[in-house]
């Protein structure tokens, strides 16, 4: 199976410019690593990349899947719509001031309970399938691929754009994880938390009202 190095640089770096586009990932990775560390945040950039690796995945295997108006593409983007949106009526519900006790904020070194560890990557997951970006880039991408290139490299190109997503997001959690963010963080708390969740439901209304024009 030979690989084309040249055509792999020029996928990667198209990946690549497409992570560095803000999104509600981003607005939920940095609340969960400055309000909870960023090891406890590692659940939630799996999800989200687990997100990423299902729309390869189907990428690969049936283009037809993801095309907008069929069945399974739309119960996806239902289902994180629904998700999304009571998200965000949960932040907005317990949005409060914040005090960074160490009881508030495990240390980076401490592993999350299983239960918050699928919560977080529950939410990662709904956040990766409710973006239209993903699936359109996926599919948009294999599909100038498929005619030229042996699924098998197809297959290596989706892990490799699945575990990047993984480690930025990761790295993202981390550096936002400094000191001086923290307590900034703490001390707006409560004004984040609301705009967290007016952003999610934003996001989650304004994606189902596509889908219903759709």
């Amino acid at each position: 199976m030979d690989v084309s190095w040249q055509q792999f640089g020029v996928v990667a770096g198209a990946h690549f410019l497409a992570l560095l586009s803000p999104g509600p990932d981003f607005v939920l990775i940095a609340r969960s690593s400055m309000l909870r560390g960023w090891r406890r945040t590692l659940p939630l950039c799996a999800g989200i990349a687990a997100a990423n690796g299902l729309f390869v995945a189907l990428a690969i295997g049936g283009l037809a899947v993801l095309r907008e108006g069929t069945w399974a593409f739309q119960a996806l983007q239902w289902a994180g719509c629904a998700y999304l949106v009571y998200l965000g009526q949960l932040f907005l519900r317990h949005a409060g001031p914040l005090r960074l006790a160490p009881e508030h904020t495990a240390p980076d070194g401490a592993a999350p309970p299983v239960r918050d560890a699928a919560r977080a990557f529950g939410t990662g997951l709904a956040s990766g399938l409710v973006n239209p970006k993903n699936a359109l880039f996926y599919a948009s991408l294999f599909a100038l691929l498929a005619e030229r290139t042996p699924a098998g490299v197809q297959a290596l190109y989706g892990v490799w754009m699945t575990a990047l997503v993984f480690v930025w997001d990761a790295l993202v959690a981390a550096a936002l994880r400094h000191p001086a963010m923290v307590c900034r963080y703490a001390a707006h708390n409560a004004a984040i938390e609301r705009v967290t969740g007016v952003v999610l439901l934003l996001i989650g209304a304004a994606a189902a009202w596509l889908l219903l024009r759709g």
